[in-house]
C-alpha cells in the first residue's frame, strides 16, 4: 500500500486523520522576530513538524504528483530558482480536514540535469526519509506570526511531490505539499521552497 497522494479522494480519506491529529499535535510553527519575518529557529526539529497517524509501516515511498484536478493554466506565482529552475504555482487550496495543498510545476529552462535534492532542507530526519522531494518547503503566516512545514506520516515520510531525479533541461514537473492549515482569518501565505525566491499566495477553499 503506497503514500501516494495524487488524487482528491485519497486527500478526503487522509482528512479525517489529520484533523485529529492536528487537535492533539503541536502544528509546526516558529515565532516571529518582531520584523515581519517568522524566526527560522523559533521551533526545535523535534516540535516543528505536525505527524500524521495514516502511516502504513508496509507503505513503500514513491513519486507523487500534483492533484490531477489543479488547472494548469491558472498561475498564481512564478518564482525563479538557481540554474534556471522556475517554479509556477498553480493552486493554494485549504481543504476541510484542516490543511492546506500547494500545487505547482517545476521547469528546468537550464542545460544541465537537476534533481529534488536541493528542496529538501535540512534537517536531517526528513532529508533521510524523503530524499529529491520538496519537503522543505514552508508557509508563513506574517500576520499570525507563525511558520508551517509540510506535514508527515508517522514514519516521517512527507505528505507531497517525492521521487524528483533527473529534470531534464526543458522539461518539468508537477509538484504538491501538504501543510497544516493557519486559522480562517489568514488569507495570504509567504511560500518558500529552498532555492528559490519566496512568493505570496493566496488561499482558496
Amino acid at each position: 500500500m503506497s503514500i501516494r497522494r495524487s488524487t482528491r479522494s485519497r486527500r478526503a480519506v487522509a482528512a479525517v486523520s489529520l484533523a485529529a491529529a492536528m487537535a492533539l499535535a503541536v502544528v509546526g510553527c516558529g515565532t516571529d522576530d518582531g520584523g515581519g519575518k517568522a524566526n527560522e529557529g523559533g521551533s526545535s526539529p523535534s516540535s516543528a513538524p505536525s505527524k500524521s497517524p495514516e502511516g502504513d509501516k508496509d507503505a513503500k515511498q514513491e513519486d507523487t504528483a500534483a492533484d490531477e484536478g489543479v488547472d494548469p493554466n491558472v498561475k498564481l506565482a512564478q518564482v525563479n530558482g538557481r540554474e534556471g529552475l522556475v517554479l509556477v504555482v498553480n493552486e493554494v487550496k485549504r481543504d476541510s480536514g484542516g490543511f492546506v495543498t500547494v500545487s505547482g510545476v517545476i521547469t528546468n529552462n537550464g542545460d544541465g540535469i537537476r534533481n529534488g535534492g536541493q528542496w529538501t532542507g535540512n534537517e536531517s530526519g526528513i532529508v533521510a526519509k524523503n530524499p529529491n522531494s520538496v519537503a522543505g518547503a514552508t508557509l508563513v503566516d506574517k500576520v499570525g506570526k507563525k511558520r508551517y512545514y509540510i506535514l508527515r506520516d508517522t514514519d516521517g515520510r512527507c505528505l507531497c511531490t517525492t521521487g524528483l531525479t533527473a529534470i531534464q533541461p526543458g522539461k518539468s514537473v508537477s509538484v504538491f505539499m501538504q501543510f497544516p492549515a493557519p486559522p480562517a482569518t489568514t488569507t495570504e501565505v509567504d511560500f518558500t521552497l529552498p532555492t528559490f525566491a519566496t512568493a505570496s499566495l493566496k488561499i482558496s477553499g
